[in-house]
């Protein structure tokens, strides 16, 4: 290969590098934005951060809304696809600090990572409660009940303490954005004048708190 063809291609390789580093940096950054509801006008939500501070979230035309329900460990039963965010213990369970019951599985059957954000060392795990037998049984002593949970790679055992975050998830509509509710979107877009949007968001209902 000649000089000028070599430099040739290693220019068209460092344009298309370019390239593709400007289209990353020109994508939407995504973040979590909540609050409770001050003011609802027509899909535009006013509300309060929890430290006191305004924000403004503008709903697509489409959102999805999921309503958030209050729960507690005896609302969970076998066969339910659960959320739980947690911190290992030694002997390998994980102690819950949320978790949520979910109106349906999710596509890919549930999963387990390390690295969520709700604590230090926190890990997710998303899948299926398993039938009596492991429902229910002991695992710490004497008021930490625990659940398996079963995903295609394998399962945890989950530990739920009584100062965990239980809440079930249901299918909501516009009549749960209501003044007084918090909210959650998870994928929030910020715009520049200060505003977010979402095309999906969690209200609490009935005093629920979305996390």
């Amino acid at each position: 290969m000649t000089r000028v063809r070599l430099l040739t291609v290693a220019a068209l390789a460092a344009a298309l590098t370019a390239s593709s580093v400007h289209a990353q940096q020109q994508q939407p950054q995504t973040q979590r934005a909540s609050g409770t509801i001050e003011r609802v006008d027509g899909n535009t939500i006013y509300g309060k951060r929890a430290d006191g501070s305004a924000i403004t979230l503008k709903l697509a035309d489409n959102v999805a809304i999921t309503a958030v329900l209050k729960a507690t460990f005896a609302d969970i039963k076998p066969g339910d696809y659960v959320g739980t965010g947690g911190i290992p213990q030694p002997d390998g369970s994980q102690k819950a600090v949320e978790l949520r019951i979910f109106p349906r599985p999710q596509a890919d059957g549930g999963h387990y990572y390390e690295g969520w954000y709700g604590a230090p060392n926190g890990t997710m795990t998303n899948g299926f409660v398993q039938p009596a037998g492991t429902v229910g049984s002991t695992l710490a002593g004497p008021g930490d009940p625990t659940i398996v949970v079963k995903y295609p790679q394998g399962e945890k055992r989950i530990i739920i303490p009584a100062n965990a975050h239980l809440v079930r998830n249901a299918f909501g509509s516009r009549d749960d954005l209501k003044v007084g509710a918090a909210f959650r979107a998870q994928a929030a877009t910020r715009q520049p004048d200060g505003a977010y949007t979402a095309a999906a968001i969690a209200v609490g209902r009935d005093g629920a708190r979305p996390f």
